[in-house]
């Protein structure tokens, strides 16, 4: 056996043994081999910390207990839950894969990865992990976080903002995975990953210390943590100030707050919302009659993954609801009625203050 192969092989044998030990164990979505609720844990968990996720997971679960309840769900209503995770596309293939599912598979998830990938909003490391986690498929995962490990553990210089090496380690990746393993070892291999990633090999500071694979880390070796994985293009991120219409009127039965459907691609794509303009002027023309009693109200931030957003809301309060007749594509909506629909989360922030 080559040494590399040998490394490869007690790296397996040492991740397993240290999850089982030291990994994870108390995750509401672990201990079960059901694809449903493995699936909705991993599209959760893109982008987003486990601590967020935790509240969402248990909330979706109780509304849309299996896949059949969630394919007969409504996107509203889907949206509606999703409020606050950001990333809302993952919520609108959610909810297409799961009509998929239903419709096409008639309620059951394929058993392999390949399968798995064809699915909707499901990329090839969210189906790795759950044909390793649900069926035992002897395949690895290449999420954020593992492409970090496994740079740091075979100091891959390939440039991982290329296609062409995200690839490469992905090969690598499979040449580390164990040799004829039991469908226990699968799972704690693939949780160890993710583990290892979250918890000791982090972008910064990583605690080496306490690795189980330092001994066997080209990076820790040369003492080159800092300089893996290699990535060189990185996004640049971009400022933009927006300007939020909150129109409340003043209906008889109570205030009530006109919202439109975002387009369906972009920012908070399909949510409801307040309208939306670039610049104040286009804001106080949308407010028609009513614009000499706009207020400002204080400015906030909101941060995206490759853009901060500058939200400027000015309140027309008190107004005629027939006056806004000439609006389309939206609706006056009552407060109570809010937590019903799909909002973004600072929107739904903002009007919860109003309310208060």
């Amino acid at each position: 056996m080559s040494p590399r192969a040998d490394a490869d092989r007690r790296f397996a044998a040492a991740l397993i043994r240290w999850q089982r030990e030291h990994g994870r164990h108390d995750l509401p979505w672990q201990g079960t081999r059901d694809p449903y609720r493995v699936w909705l844990s991993e599209i959760m968990l893109q982008q987003t910390q486990v601590s967020t996720v935790l509240g969402y997971y248990d909330r979706f679960l109780t509304r849309f207990p299996d896949v059949h309840a969630l394919a007969a769900a409504t996107p509203d209503e889907v949206m509606a839950l999703w409020s606050g995770l950001g990333y809302y596309s993952r919520a609108r293939n959610l909810h297409r894969c799961a009509q998929t599912v239903v419709e096409v598979h008639g309620g059951v998830f394929p058993g392999t990865a390949a399968e798995l990938e064809r699915l909707p909003g499901i990329g090839a490391s969210t189906a790795a992990a759950i044909a390793a986690f649900c069926f035992g498929e002897r395949i690895s995962i290449v999420d954020g976080n593992v492409r970090r490990v496994l740079g740091r553990l075979l100091a891959f210089e390939g440039d991982l903002s290329s296609a062409a090496a995200q690839r490469e380690l992905w090969a690598r990746a499979q040449a580390l995975l164990p040799v004829a393993p039991s469908h226990a070892d699968m799972v704690a291999y693939t949780q160890g990953l993710m583990d290892l990633g979250a918890g000791l090999c982090t972008r910064s500071r990583p605690e080496c210390g306490r690795c189980p694979a330092a001994d066997l880390c080209l990076a820790h070796r040369q003492g080159l943590e800092d300089r893996y994985p290699v990535k060189t293009r990185r996004a640049i991120r971009r400022h933009e100030s927006w300007w939020l219409l909150v129109l409340r009127s003043s209906a008889a039965e109570g205030a009530r707050i006109w919202l439109e459907r975002r387009p369906a691609r972009g920012i908070w794509a399909g949510l409801h919302c307040v309208p939306v303009t670039l610049d104040e002027p286009a804001a106080l023309a949308l407010a028609g009659p009513a614009a000499d009693t706009a207020q400002p109200l204080p400015s906030f931030t909101h941060a995206l993954t490759h853009k901060e957003l500058r939200l400027q809301p000015l309140l027309v309060d008190g107004v005629p609801e027939a006056m806004y007749a000439h609006l389309q594509d939206g609706a006056w909506v009552a407060p109570d009625d809010l937590e019903k629909i799909g909002l973004p989360a600072p929107v739904r922030s903002l009007l919860t203050r109003l309310a208060g």
